[in-house]
């Protein structure tokens, strides 16, 4: 984790100025007393942020995880190993949004609700607090490798808390405890149900551009797990009714128990994963 702070110490000094004809794309301005915009993408970089999609709008994010790149020219920096997940989400309200993805990493199909639970307010409360929560179904596991396999073992449940709060127009920080279960796990000392706590954040580097960062501290790691714990970093690129992300990881997966549960690359060792997020309004 101590990477993550060391991020947000260094990232003041990473500041410039910039003026274009988009000034419009990320106004600092408040709306009727509440905080807005402590995130311009439904991501940080892995971890939901608290921000969501408008009232009647339907967004289509559009993500590719690529794979290692410690093989180099073995497999093209990971352009060989690529994982794609499509995930559209739409809003019910403002307040309530509704989506459904599918990601080639385990064939996995998921279903989503996000709700605001309370919003940051100027002189009021203090913290932008959501809730989320999936069904996923891994659909790549194989009956011929697992005979007592049955449908409920490909199930997976997620529940989050996220808590930002707006610092300054430029910074913003994001606290996501998480519990998530796995009706089958690949280890037996694994537990089902597990534990986990993020941390995220945002600062912006200009009108269009922002540095983000988050990282998921498994609580209840199996001990003898090779699996790590993730860190993330990456840049927002805002065009208008576009976000473009691009991120380093040091995991493939993209759905929540993946991440956080699945995750095996390892910094220190250069085995980490380039990828990026395209979202569009409609």
């Amino acid at each position: 984790m101590k990477y993550v702070f060391l991020v947000f110490l260094l990232t003041p000094f990473l500041i410039y100025a910039q003026d274009d004809l988009l000034n419009e794309i990320d106004t600092n301005t408040d709306w009727n007393g509440y905080s807005n915009a402590a995130f311009k993408g439904l991501k940080i970089v892995n971890f939901e942020s608290t921000k969501l999609v408008a009232k009647k709008e339907f967004t289509l994010i559009v993500s590719h995880r690529f794979g290692s790149l410690e093989n180099g020219f073995d497999n093209f920096f990971g352009l060989d190993e690529a994982v794609t997940r499509l995930n559209f989400v739409y809003g019910i309200s403002d307040g309530i949004n509704l989506g459904v993805s599918r990601s080639s990493f385990q064939k996995i199909y998921e279903a989503s609700l996000k709700y605001r639970l309370l919003r940051q307010q100027d002189n009021g409360f203090p913290f932008t607090i959501v809730g989320y929560n999936e069904v996923l179904i891994n659909t790549a596991l194989d009956k011929i490798d697992l005979p007592l396999l049955e449908f409920k073992h490909r199930l997976s449940y997620v529940a989050q808390l996220l808590i930002s709060r707006k610092l300054s127009p430029n910074f913003s920080l994001e606290l996501a405890p998480t519990f998530f279960h796995d009706n089958f796990v690949f280890l037996d000392e694994q537990d089902n149900s597990q534990f986990a706590l993020g941390l995220g954040g945002r600062y912006k580097l200009g009108k269009r551009w922002s540095i983000n960062a988050d990282y998921g501290w498994h609580m209840n790691r199996a001990d003898n797990s090779p699996f790590k714990n993730p860190f993330s970093i990456g840049f927002d690129l805002e065009t208008g009714g576009h976000v473009f992300q691009m991120h380093f990881t040091n995991t493939q997966g993209m759905n929540t128990n993946t991440f956080l549960g699945q995750g095996s690359g390892d910094w220190s060792e250069g085995d980490i994963y380039f990828g990026f997020n395209l979202s569009r309004r409609f």
